[in-house]
């Protein structure tokens, strides 16, 4: 039988080193689904695999984009699908792991087609953004699309731009193209969740930052200061550093905004993933049980 299990979590909860594990387990490469660690120029402030632990199990979607291209959930299921079916062509059982709440989606569920956005109306867009900030755009969701404008999360700004992105571009609601089918795949799909207290959790997050810092975050952030407008840099700890850079907080305020901001990250992943109720829970540090899970299911009757 073939399975895709899908090792899922909020961020520090102890995702990376025990999927190597499982990888090992299965004889399966990691097939990653992380939105920030896919840009080769981030590997400290997404705490991407380090090199020792690419070298004990093959990756994919690690490193392999610059951050100056676009890249969204929809791509992400394009070739991640594809990848999927060709691997399992050899290898019944296979892991994918990360916690991008989207491109999970994309590869269990599916994402509804899209119209291609123009770099034009992308670019305008975001500038716009920039100078003028999110109100006006939500303006203009509420006139375009008042059906997406009342489901939408409007603290949510990409989820905001690109229903705007899709109106501009169509002339048509973004929710016209939105059918919210579950798309069939070609395997079964097994979810681990990894789970740990909050006050552990929110402990771990904040080791983790002051270890980056250690490593040089400060100066990889730096180095990208100067392309600081780009999407793919507009996520937490490098908006901080380079408000830091600006002049706006000192880099204890900083530091601790990066914290603050990742613990309210991480509850936004708990929210997501315990609405599904298909996700098996453990504590990372219990691997054996997770691995006889697996076991458990890798060797059931189909």
């Amino acid at each position: 039988m073939k399975i895709l299990f899908v090792l899922l979590g909020p961020t520090g909860v102890g995702k990376t080193a025990l999927s190597i594990h499982i990888a090992r387990h299965i004889g399966s490469p990691v097939i990653s689904a992380d939105s920030r660690q896919i840009y080769k120029e981030l590997p400290i402030g997404t705490a991407a695999p380090t090199p020792g632990q690419l070298n004990l199990v093959g990756h994919y979607f690690i490193a392999t984009h610059s951050i100056t291209d676009y890249y969204s959930a929809s791509i992400f299921e394009e070739e991640a699908i594809p990848l999927i079916n060709k691997l399992h062509e050899s290898q019944p059982h296979l892991l994918l792991c990360g916690g991008s709440m989207m491109y999970i989606d994309a590869v269990c569920k599916g994402i509804d087609d899209m119209p291609t956005i123009t770099p034009e109306i992308r670019n305008a867009l975001w500038e716009q953004y920039s100078r003028e900030g999110l109100s006006p755009i939500l303006e203009e969701l509420k006139k375009a699309d008042p059906v997406h404008y009342h489901e939408v999360d409007r603290m949510n700004h990409r989820r905001v731009i690109h229903a705007v992105e899709i109106c501009r571009m169509t002339g048509k609601p973004y929710s016209s193209f939105r059918t919210n089918r579950i798309k069939e795949r070609p395997f079964k799909i097994c979810k681990i969740g990894l789970t740990r207290e909050r006050p552990e959790l929110f402990e771990r997050i904040n080791r983790r930052v002051d270890e980056m810092i250690n490593e040089g975050f400060v100066e990889e952030a730096r180095h990208l200061y100067p392309m600081r407008k780009l999407n793919s840099l507009n996520t937490v700890g490098y908006k901080e550093l380079f408000s830091y850079f600006d002049g706006i907080y000192t880099l204890e305020e900083a530091v601790e905004k990066i914290k603050r901001n990742t613990r309210v990250y991480a509850r936004k992943q708990i929210t997501w993933f315990k609405r599904d109720p298909q996700i098996k829970w453990f504590n990372p540090d219990n691997k054996e049980d997770v691995i006889s899970c697996i076991d458990d299911l890798r060797y059931a009757a189909p």
